[in-house]
Formats: C-alpha cells, structure tokens, sequence
C-alpha cells in the first residue's frame, strides 16, 4: 500500500479522454480525512448528506444491495423525508420533486455513473462535479469513496449480508416500499 500512496502523493490523475483532474498529494489519510468531514489542508470536506446520497446513489440506485439500501436508504430518510430517499433509491431524484439541491443530484449521478460503468466517465462529468463547487481533491476523495462503499457493498452481497430485522423495520415505509431488489430482510 506504501508504494500506491507515494503514487497517489507524487502525482497528478489522468483519464483516459485526455482530462487531466489536478488532485496534488491525494493519498489515502487526506482522502479519509475530507471524507470524515474534516477540513484538510486546500481541500475541501464532504458533509454527511452528501456522502449520504452518494452512497444510496452508488449502492442502493445501481448495484441493488438491498442492505445498503435499507441502511443509507434510512439515513438518508432523516436527513431529507422519506420521499425523497425512496426517489433516491429507484434513481428518480434527477426529475426533481425531491428535497435535493442541484450539489446533491450531481453527486448521485457521478456516484451512479461510477456503480454502473466507471469507465463511461467524461471531462463533462467532472466539470459537471466543479460546477457545483467541489474542487479536485474533493473529486477525488469522492470518488474513492464511492468506490470503498462498492467494494464494502460487494462483500455484503457475495457473502451473503441480510438485512436484519431492526435495520428493516427502521426504515421508514415509503424506503421499504422502494426496495424491490437484494437479498430479503431476515425475519
């Protein structure tokens, strides 16, 4: 790991379209760092309803794991209403009539973006990310971040995680009305 974070501090992060996101010493403990809300140094900290909606956006909305679903999907209910979470979670919050600022629906898409094909990512989407006022090195702690919950999301699935019955029975209805995918909540 010590070989990767060196890469990461010492370089700048390329995409394959020729766009080049300038992210200076983008390692791991600063990734964590802005990812737990902390103001790192130039950078910029995610607060908890964005990291809450890029979550149930990447896990819940395109991979169908219904523990997350439940989990984020509750979260997310108390942060915004429970209309909104179960907009979030059938990937319906882009047609407005949710409690989503502009921030919030470009965060979902980029996190969904990533889910469902991360390789179909363009300088326009990471535009898109700046427009609303993330700078780079939130970028990309974003997207390291969203790519930890899918590989913490794909464990849950290939080993099996149901979603417990208190998990199940928090969520509020309309939450579990929306969750029509993923292993049953266990009883």
């Amino acid at each position: 790991m010590s070989a990767l974070a060196g890469a990461l501090r010492d370089s700048y992060c390329s995409f394959a379209w020729g766009g080049r996101l300038r992210a200076r010493r983008a390692d791991p403990d600063t990734a964590a760092a802005v990812l737990r809300g902390e103001e790192a140094a130039g950078g910029t900290a995610l607060d908890v309803s964005e990291r809450t909606i890029a979550v149930v956006s990447a896990l819940a909305g395109a991979l169908r794991d219904s523990y997350c679903s439940f989990a984020w999907g509750g979260r997310l209910a108390r942060a915004t209403d429970p209309d909104t979470a179960a907009a979030v979670l059938r990937g319906e919050e882009a047609a407005g009539g949710t409690a989503l600022d502009v921030s919030e629906r470009t965060i979902a898409a980029w996190a969904r973006r990533l889910a469902r094909d991360p390789n179909s990512t363009t300088a326009a989407d990471v535009a898109a990310l700046r427009d609303v006022g993330l700078d780079d090195r939130t970028i990309v702690a974003l997207t390291a971040y969203i790519a930890a919950r899918i590989a913490f999301s794909t464990v849950n699935d290939a080993l099996g995680a149901l979603p417990d019955a208190e998990l199940h029975a928090s969520a509020p209805d309309a939450v579990r009305d929306a969750i029509s995918w993923g292993r049953a909540p266990a009883r």
